[in-house]
C-alpha cells in the first residue's frame, strides 16, 4: 500500500492526549490520526453540503431535524464517530 508520510507538531498536552487515545483504542498512532482527519473532512463536507442545501431549500426545521436524528440513530452535536 502507497502512503504518504507527513510530520506534524502538536503542543505537548495534545500530543500526549493523542498517543493515549491512540493506545487506548489498541490502533498504531498513524491510524489514529488518519481516521480522525477523515472524520474531520467527512463533518466539512457535510456542512458544506447543508450550507448550501440551506441556501437553496431554506433552513432546516426542528421537525426535520428531529426526524433526521431519529433515521440516523445520532443527535445533532454527537460526536460519537
Amino acid at each position: 500500500m502507497k502512503v504518504d508520510k507527513l510530520s506534524v507538531s502538536f503542543d505537548p498536552e495534545l500530543g500526549d492526549a493523542i498517543r493515549s487515545a491512540a493506545a487506548q483504542a489498541g490502533k498504531p498512532l498513524s491510524s489514529w490520526l488518519a481516521e480522525a482527519a477523515a472524520s474531520k473532512l467527512r463533518a466539512e463536507a457535510l456542512e458544506e453540503f447543508l450550507a448550501g442545501w440551506e441556501s437553496e431549500h431554506g433552513v432546516l426545521t426542528a421537525e426535520e431535524i428531529a426526524r433526521a436524528e431519529r433515521e440516523l440513530g445520532v443527535a445533532v452535536g454527537d460526536t460519537a464517530a
